[in-house]
């Protein structure tokens, strides 16, 4: 019996470390978040490419947590906006940050 009760607290307790090693953290996502971030920078990087007035080669997206950040440069203010525009039209995402600069 105390072979089962030195098993069964071993695997409880590697069992907690994985969940709280998976947890996310103000600063850093769970693996969950990562993928769920990663389809999003997906999206909004083909949403971006299937705009024929945009250089999509030229402008970079990462995303934290359903935040979509953009940079990169481009050829007007016009550019910029529209880019903000296609990356909020993008189902899940909560937010854009614009850090793009006209060359």
């Amino acid at each position: 019996m105390t072979q089962f009760k030195r098993f069964s607290t071993f695997f409880l307790t590697a069992l907690l470390v994985f969940f709280v090693g998976c947890a996310a953290t103000s600063k850093q996502e769970g693996t969950g978040e990562y993928i769920d971030d990663s389809v999003l920078t997906t999206k909004v990087k083909a949403a971006v490419f299937n705009e024929p007035s945009l250089k999509s080669t030229e402008i970079n997206v990462e995303t934290f947590k359903g935040v979509v950040q953009l940079s990169g440069f481009v050829n007007s203010q016009a550019d910029i906006n529209k880019a903000a525009d296609v990356a909020r039209d993008v189902k899940g995402v909560k937010s854009v940050k614009n850090d793009m600069r006209v060359k």
